[in-house]
C-alpha cells in the first residue's frame, strides 16, 4: 500500500510539472516571441576586451608589469581624484617593479587621515609605504556633493565585482558616447538627463560620471607609449585587474606542478590498485 501511494505521488507531480512545460509553452507559442519592453534590454552591451586582449589571459598568461605601471599611474593622475583602493597598500606596488626609494616617493604624494600628535585632532599627514591609498572625500555627503548626487565605487575589486571585470573597465571608459536617436525617440524617460552620461555598458546606460578618459597624452607615459584613450582604458583595466588579482601569477606557476603531480598520483593509484587486485582477479578466472 505505501508503494503504491508514493508511485501515485511521483505521478502526481511528473504530471504537474509537464502541465507546467505544456501551459508554457502554449502561452509563449500563442502570443510570439516576448520582446523586452526597457531600453537596457534594447541599447545594454556587453563588454569586449581590446583587440589584442590582455597579457594575463589565459592558462599562460601573466601581468606585463610595464603595462601595470602605465595603469597605475593612470589611476593616480586620473581617477584617484574620485576613486579609492581601499584594498591597496602602497607597499604592495613593489610588486609591479617600483623600488622602495619610487614606493616611498608615490605614498608621499598622498595625504592620508592621521592625528595631531599635540593636540589629539583629526588631521592629515603624508602617506607612508605602510598606509593604504586614502579616499579621495571625506565623507559620503562630499562624494555626492561634488559627483551629482553619486558615490563613486572603491576600485580594489572593481574587476572581480563586475562579470568579465576587465573588459567591462575597458569597455566602459571607451564606451562614452551620444544617446541614439532611437532611444530618445522610443525611450524619452531613459535618454541621459542633467549630468547623465550615456554609456551602453553600463547597466542602465546613464552614468552620473563624466567620461575621464578624453584624449590622447591626457598623461605623459614614462617609456614612451602613445597615451591613446584606448591604450589608457587598457591600461588602468590592466592595473585594476592586478588590484583585484594580484597573485595572479603566483597562482597559474602553482597551478601546473600541482596539475602535474595529480596526474602522476592519478597513475600511481591507477597502477596500485591493479597490483592489488592482480591476484585475486587470478583467482577469479
Amino acid at each position: 500500500m505505501t508503494r503504491l501511494i508514493g508511485i501515485l505521488v511521483g505521478l502526481f507531480f511528473t504530471a504537474a510539472v509537464l502541465w507546467a512545460f505544456v501551459s508554457g509553452a502554449a502561452t509563449v507559442i500563442s502570443e510570439g516571441e516576448l520582446k523586452p519592453a526597457t531600453a537596457e534590454h534594447h541599447f545594454h552591451k556587453l563588454p569586449h576586451e581590446p583587440s589584442g586582449g590582455f597579457s594575463f589571459n589565459g592558462a599562460f598568461g601573466k601581468y606585463d608589469k610595464q603595462q601595470l605601471q602605465r595603469g597605475f599611474q593612470v589611476y593616480k593622475e586620473v581617477c584617484s581624484a574620485c576613486h579609492s583602493l581601499r584594498h591597496v597598500a602602497f607597499r604592495d606596488l613593489e610588486q609591479l617593479g617600483y623600488n622602495e626609494a619610487e614606493v616611498k616617493a608615490i605614498a608621499a604624494g598622498f595625504q592620508v587621515p592621521g592625528v595631531d600628535p599635540n593636540t589629539g585632532e583629526a588631521t592629515t599627514r603624508a602617506g607612508m609605504p605602510t598606509d593604504y591609498f586614502p579616499k579621495p572625500y571625506p565623507n559620503d555627503i562630499a562624494a555626492r556633493a561634488a559627483n551629482n548626487n553619486a558615490i563613486p565605487p572603491d576600485l580594489s575589486l572593481m574587476t572581480k565585482a563586475r562579470h568579465e571585470g576587465s573588459a567591462y573597465v575597458y569597455s566602459l571608459l571607451t564606451g562614452y558616447q551620444d544617446a541614439p536617436a532611437e532611444l530618445v525617440k522610443e525611450f524619452p524617460g531613459s535618454a541621459p538627463g542633467p549630468g547623465l552620461h550615456y554609456n551602453p555598458y553600463f547597466a542602465n546606460l546613464n552614468l552620473a560620471m563624466a567620461p575621464p578618459l578624453t584624449a590622447t597624452d591626457q598623461v605623459s607615459y614614462g617609456d614612451g607609449t602613445k597615451a591613446t584613450v584606448d591604450q589608457m582604458a587598457q591600461d588602468v583595466a590592466a592595473f585594476l585587474t592586478w588590484t583585484a588579482e594580484p597573485t595572479l601569477d603566483k597562482r597559474k606557476q602553482t597551478g601546473w606542478p600541482v596539475l602535474g603531480f595529480l596526474l602522476f598520483a592519478t597513475v600511481l593509484a591507477y597502477l596500485a590498485k591493479q597490483q592489488v587486485w592482480a591476484d585475486k582477479k587470478g583467482k577469479k578466472g
